[in-house]
């Protein structure tokens, strides 16, 4: 017998805003039945588990490093639109021959990686 992953689960003082944040990051729904001031929210996934977003009533206090994304278009160009979408720059671990990621952290803090897409994986190796 084995488990299988159902969500990943990301506390948060803001369930739906930080939800709302994370779907234009993965272009991917809300929840039907989610709405402002839900203390639950989740992001439907078109793959794998869904978001789901806890509210809490304390404070991340702690590094937090939820997800990895691997983008569709280059990685700096996704490094770009998710801080357009309020992300914000943590650390930058680029590197001049274009291996590497960035990490950036969430509206509320919670950090992530942007790697590079498979198309900046092809140009680098050849």
């Amino acid at each position: 017998m084995v488990s299988v992953v159902q969500n990943v689960a990301i506390d948060c003082a803001d369930a739906y805003e930080l939800a709302r944040f994370w779907s234009g990051v993965t272009g991917r729904p809300l929840h039907p039945e989610d709405g402002p001031g839900t203390r639950e929210t989740q992001v439907m996934l078109a793959e794998g588990p869904v978001l789901y977003f806890n509210q809490v009533p304390e404070p991340k206090t702690v590094k937090n490093r939820v997800l990895c994304l691997r983008p569709e278009t280059s990685r700096d160009e996704e490094v770009d639109r998710l801080l357009g979408l309020g992300a914000t720059f943590v650390a930058d671990h680029r590197n001049p021959d274009g291996s590497g990621w960035a990490i950036l952290a969430d509206p509320e803090g919670n950090e992530f990686c942007v790697l590079r897409s498979e198309s900046d994986r092809a140009t680098v190796n050849s």
